[in-house]
């Protein structure tokens, strides 16, 4: 026999949060109910469903600003990273995400290593345009100078 259901979050192979679904009374006993994944459809779940929805929606909105605040500042930004090198201008080892994480902080600007962009460590001197994913979906761009030591 199958029950109805509204899921409270993303089941994989199931259905997206908000969804009602029909399953397997059992399914939805021992599995969806117990772990908190789904709830019986009622208004009341329906409306935590929503108030649930309108406060991911507030934060997500909160962390758009901040995003869009921090890309603001980046793009402000160049950042000097000083490299011993060789004979012919050679560079000795890279420059890499870290590296550009370091100098951002030294400006006073805060991001993730993980957060910087960059598909191919920096082996060179030179002026180079690095991509920074922030949250929400907002992407900066900061200048990077490396130059000799």
């Amino acid at each position: 026999m199958a029950i109805e259901v509204i899921l409270m979050s993303d089941v994989k192979g199931l259905g997206a949060e908000g969804d009602v679904v029909r399953v397997a009374e059992g399914y939805a006993r021992n599995m969806l109910l117990p772990k908190k994944l789904a709830a019986p459809v009622t208004d009341a779940t329906r409306r935590q469903l929503e108030k649930k929805r309108k406060e991911r929606e507030a934060q997500m909105a909160v962390e758009r600003a901040a995003a869009e605040e921090l890309a603001a500042k980046i793009a402000q930004v160049s950042c000097t990273i000083t490299v011993k090198t060789g004979e012919g201008g050679k560079i000795f080892g890279s420059v890499t995400p870290g590296h550009i994480a370091e100098a951002l902080k030294a400006q006073g600007v805060v991001v993730d290593k993980i957060q910087i962009e960059l598909p191919d460590a920096i082996r060179e001197l030179g002026v180079f345009n690095v991509p920074v994913n922030l949250k929400a979906g907002i992407q900066a761009t900061v200048k990077i100078w490396v130059v000799e030591e």
